[in-house]
Order: C-alpha cells, then structure tokens, then sequence
C-alpha cells in the first residue's frame, strides 16, 4: 500500500494546527482522506489551502478546475452529526459519507506532487 510523502502530511498536519481548522492525527492521515469531509477544509478555506499548498510544493496550478471534483461546500447535516457523535467511530464516518460525498482527497494532492500539475 502506498503512503503519503512525509513532506505532504507534514504540510497538512501544520497547516491545519496554524489555522485551528481540525486537530489532525499525522498517523490516521492515508491517502484516502478526504480534504473536504475527513478534514472539514471546504468553502473558500479548501481555496487557500490549495494556494498554499501549490506555493509551497512549487505546483502548476494554472490547468486546475473544480469541474472535475465539484466544488466541495460542506454539510450542514453532516456538521451536526459530527458535533453529536463525534468524528471517531466507524459507523458515523459511514454515515457522515451517505449524506455528503467527499470531493477531494489526499490522493489528488499526491499525485500533484509527483507529477508537479495540480490537475
């Protein structure tokens, strides 16, 4: 199974500690992560992300368009759901994931890495 390069999940890990977003555990971060879902950074927030992120990774992200993820906005049923149960659990990720499909995942970050296009 592949793993995340240490340098991206350093980069999520502090990115997310700098602006208070979601406290993130660097060993439960895998490449299936969803940005928007598993870390709650949607909305503009996913926006600055993906500009720091092609800042500090030196990224293209001139060919990049939300059309092929959709744009991730969030979910007020799934917000209430995580504040009610928690995010830990099995079954509230599950449930969390019927209500609101993730749109971008650790994976898409990856692979921009790799290949230096944010596509």
């Amino acid at each position: 199974m592949e793993e995340i390069l240490p340098p991206l999940k350093e980069f999520i890990v502090d990115y997310c500690n700098r602006y208070k977003i979601h406290k993130v555990d660097p060993h439960s971060l895998n490449l299936d992560t969803s940005i928007d879902l598993d870390l709650d950074i949607f909305d503009i927030e996913i926006d600055l992300f993906l500009a720091d992120f092609a800042e500090q990774f030196n990224i293209d992200p001139s060919k990049f368009s939300w059309y092929k993820y959709g744009y991730p906005k969030g979910s007020t049923r799934v917000k209430v759901i995580k504040l009610m149960f928690g995010y830990n659990t099995t079954w509230v990720k599950q449930l969390a994931q019927y209500c609101y499909t993730p749109k971008f995942k650790v994976r898409n970050l990856q692979d921009a890495v790799k290949t230096g296009k944010l596509v």
